[in-house]
């Protein structure tokens, strides 16, 4: 995804517009997955190669990218992650959850997420792989962004958002497709809400990844507020339609319900 320039001239006042450029670069750096060299990250930025140049310099200088030597290309370096650690050392809910979430993995072998909602996308912050023989590497690792529309923990949370939010999100996000299971249609996405509303979780039949299947819960805080979900997700040929129905839908609503009373949740 590609950032433009932002304006400033309507933002006088309240932003530091080196501050914007820096999050900016690492922003796109992170979306990129791969190294970049300073003409890419100068295009996709909008600004100059000579700025970028600069602030990657000092980023370099205090660890937060590195470059290789070789190719001269930049990468996000080790004190991001040492950053992003210590946010989720003292994230309560991921701290509360994780016992949760190990106790999915090993009642369905399958790999056990946990996500929250920023702004648009859900993000993963915690998972726990499943140990079956045949791992499926999906998308959701932690750090991970997902699309609200075709992910059954951003659905799972989307659902018990006021229905002034869901319209904002239905209005400003893109239905993007994924694959030819993924949801695109505005008011097919409201009726499922509405569903997972009555029957508090959420599916996920390949819709952001195919042959990949998802299932989620709403965690409710002592507000009565969702504020993350659980997931279980794995292959399609182990997560079959029988299976989810059977066994699957009770052991994630059972696990989540745990994690929203530890949370503060008593219920309606």
């Amino acid at each position: 995804m590609e950032l433009k320039n932002i304006e400033f001239e309507e933002k006088e006042g309240k932003f530091v517009q080196s501050v914007e450029r820096v999050l900016n670069i690492i922003e796109v750096m992170a979306e990129e997955g791969a190294p970049v060299t300073v003409t890419e990250l100068a295009e996709k930025v909008g600004l100059k190669i000579s700025t970028v140049h600069r602030l990657l310099t000092t980023l370099s200088h205090r660890g937060y990218i590195d470059q290789d030597p070789k190719n001269n290309k930049y990468r996000l370096g080790i004190k991001l992650l040492e950053v992003g650690n210590a946010v989720l050392k003292f994230s309560d809910i991921r701290t509360i959850s994780r016992p949760y979430l190990e106790e999915l993995v090993q009642r369905c072998n399958e790999t056990a997420n946990l996500a929250i909602l920023d702004d648009c996308d859900v993000v993963y912050i915690d998972q726990i792989e499943s140990k079956n023989m045949i791992i499926v590497k999906m998308f959701a690792q932690i750090g991970n962004r997902g699309p609200i529309h075709c992910t059954a923990s951003g659905k799972a949370l989307m659902a018990f958002l006021p229905d002034e939010r869901v319209d904002e999100i239905l209005n400003s996000i893109t239905f993007e497709k994924f694959t030819n299971e993924t949801i695109t249609d505005p008011q097919h996405l409201k009726k499922e809400l509405v569903r997972i509303r009555q029957e508090g979780y959420a599916l996920d039949w390949g819709e952001r990844e195919e042959h990949v299947r998802c299932i989620a819960a709403p965690i409710f805080n002592h507000e009565g507020k969702a504020i993350a979900s659980t997931s279980v997700s794995g292959p399609s040929t182990r997560i079959t339609t029988y299976y989810m129905k059977n066994e699957l839908i009770d052991i994630i609503k059972e696990v989540t319900a745990k994690i929203s009373s530890q949370m503060g949740y008593v219920g309606e």
